[in-house]
Parts: structure tokens; sequence; C-alpha cells
């Protein structure tokens, strides 16, 4: 059965020629001459791949991407860009947003067919692997188990309140696992001031994105509170990469969860008002941390670390909580701040 390939580009002459030499080499082209009629076709019958331009009326080809993505049943189909914009800023944002390749135009027979054979390829072994985890017991193959078990008969190091773990620029060189406390990653600017990036709490990896980039650290990550940490050394997380399927899927949700609250993030602070900024700190907190049980939620959390989650300067951070105490939104004893009425806070108007 032939592959079936949507081909989406508003320019006439490159759509036609394209589809041509991909019909001549034997796939079932479908074409659209806008990144929405692009996206009705995907959905009324799912490719094997994608083609897209990103300058397009309509709807663009960032939009496209980020529209497919929101289906799952096509959220895992290959997606290339095809564009004249060569820009390094382009091929990073389209990259990011998870693209699987960036073809620039003028481009060649053999350099479309190659992206599109080595895309297909890839897609297809990565099926052949999800099918035989599911029919075979591959943790047997993995000298380092699943996921589940790589923290298991390994030293754990402690972390006292306020000690970096690692810190930006640096070159990674473990995994790291929290198996009690908190732990935040942080950036900071030329003149100091720190924005929170990430929370961490029991359970969770961090410092992971710097080793699948292959890059230095860009931000920094310091214990809240004492805490117990594992490490485990950058070969074995490569190996857990390369050969378990599962383990892989695991930590491309994570870094997409982590992509989602960053963008959340930017626009709380873009947008919204202090009390609204304040208030969704609070929210992030309580979600992160809140243990099953009891139904309030109290924290010990300093003003500043607080502000620098909330992206907003420490002495505008304590007059907002003041104002949430006087409405009995929130209790503060000392540096224990306690939620009073969740769902206020939560709908906090902007």
């Amino acid at each position: 059965m032939k592959q079936r390939i949507l081909l989406i580009e508003d320019n006439d002459e490159i759509r036609e020629n394209t589809a041509e030499i991909l019909e001549l080499s034997n796939y079932d082209v479908e074409t659209a001459v806008n990144g929405k009629q692009g996206v009705e076709k995907a959905l009324a019958q799912r490719p094997d791949l994608i083609i897209c331009d990103i300058m397009m009326p309509v709807l663009d080809g960032y939009g496209v991407l980020h529209l497919l993505h929101k289906h799952e049943e096509l959220s895992t189909v290959p997606f290339i860009f095809l564009t004249a914009k060569s820009e390094r800023a382009d091929l990073r944002r389209g990259m990011e947003m998870g693209a699987d390749d960036y073809i620039s135009k003028p481009f060649t027979d053999i350099e479309l067919l190659n992206a599109i054979e080595s895309r297909l390829k890839k897609q297809a072994a990565g099926k052949k692997a999800a099918e035989a985890e599911a029919t075979d017991d591959t943790a047997s193959a993995n000298p380092f188990g699943s996921l589940e078990h790589i923290t298991e008969d390994r030293e754990q190091n402690n972390y006292s309140k306020k000690q970096l773990i690692y810190r930006e620029g640096n070159h990674p060189k473990k995994l790291f696992f929290l198996k009690k406390g908190k732990v935040r990653t942080f950036i900071s600017n030329d003149d100091g001031k720190v924005l929170t990036t990430t929370l961490f709490g029991d359970g969770d990896f961090f410092g992971y994105t710097a080793l699948i980039e292959g890059s230095g650290y860009k931000d920094t990550a310091e214990a809240i509170e004492e805490s117990e940490v594992i490490e485990i050394p950058a070969d074995e997380f490569e190996h857990i990469l390369w050969h378990d399927p599962a383990a892989t899927k695991r930590f491309i949700r994570m870094l997409s969860h982590n992509i989602v609250e960053r963008e959340q993030q930017l626009l709380n602070i873009a947008y919204n008002s202090l009390r609204k900024k304040v208030a969704t700190a609070l929210m992030q907190l309580l979600t992160k941390y809140r243990e099953e049980g009891p139904a309030s939620f109290s924290i010990n959390f300093s003003r500043e670390d607080l502000a620098n989650v909330a992206g907003t300067a420490t002495e505008s951070l304590i007059r907002t909580l003041s104002d949430f105490k006087a409405e009995q939104l929130i209790d503060i004893h000392g540096s224990r701040i306690t939620v009073l009425n969740e769902k206020k806070l939560a709908g906090m108007l902007n």
C-alpha cells in the first residue's frame, strides 16, 4: 500500500512540482493550498507524513503544527517544514515546537526524498519497537531496568536548604531524581533578578533537558528545603533513551509538559495583574506540593522564593499577601502560608 503524504504549500508552482516528484517516487500525495485547508485534510484522513510551508496566508506553518499536536492521532505523524526562510531562529523555533525536519528552498529532489525516507523509516522503527514492547518483556534486555527501577540501589545525596545542585552554564553529567524534598530551577539576569522556572517534588526527575540537548544547563537547580537526591550517570540515562521506548516516551511527555508550563508562566507574567500573578503562584504551589488527605493546603515558603515564582518584586508580593489575608483567602504565620479559599484564588479576576 502506498504511503500517503500531505503537502501544504501556497505557491502553485512549487506545490505542483513537488507533488509530481513525490508521485513519481510512488507516494500517494494529497495537497492543500493553505494551512487551514491542510489541517482539515489531515483530520479527515490521517497522512503518513506531512510537508508544510511556513509562510502562508490564513494559517502559517507554525499554526498548522500547533493545531495538529492538539490531536493525539496526529501528534506522532512526521512533520517536515518546507520554507525559503533559513535563519537559525526559524529553524530552532520549528524544532522546539516538535517538527521532525526542516528543508530550505531551493532544494533538490534527492534532498527532499532523503528527508522523507529518513523520517518514515524512523517512524516505522518506533512502531516496531512499541509493538515488541507490548508482546515481549523488553525490561530483561535492559541492564538498567525500567524507568521505575533506575533509582533503586543507588546512593543518595542530601542537600540542605538553599544549596545548589547544579549551576547554569555547567556541562551536564548526571540525571537527577528527587527522592524526597523540594527543588526549584531558576534563571537570573545581570542585575541579579531571579525567576523560578520549574518546581519539583517527591518522585520527579530533573536536569534531563540539558542531557537530551547535549548542551549546558540553561538554569540553576537549588534545594528549597532539605532534600534527598539520587544521581544517575549520563551514559546510563542515554542507554535508557535508546533501549527503553516506554521510558523515552515518558521523558518526551515530561518535556512537553515543561514547555506548556513555561508558556503559561510567560503569559501570566506578561499579561496578568499583580493579584492574579500572586494567586497563580499560590495555586502553582498548591497543585505541586499538596499532599493527599488534608482539606487545606499549608506550606512553609519564603516571600522571596514566592516572588520569584510569581515573577514580581518581593515588596509587591508582601503587600498582595496582606490583602489576601485581609480578604480571608489565606492565613499567614511567619513564613507559613495556608490557603483558606482555593476556589476564589483559582478564579481570581485579572
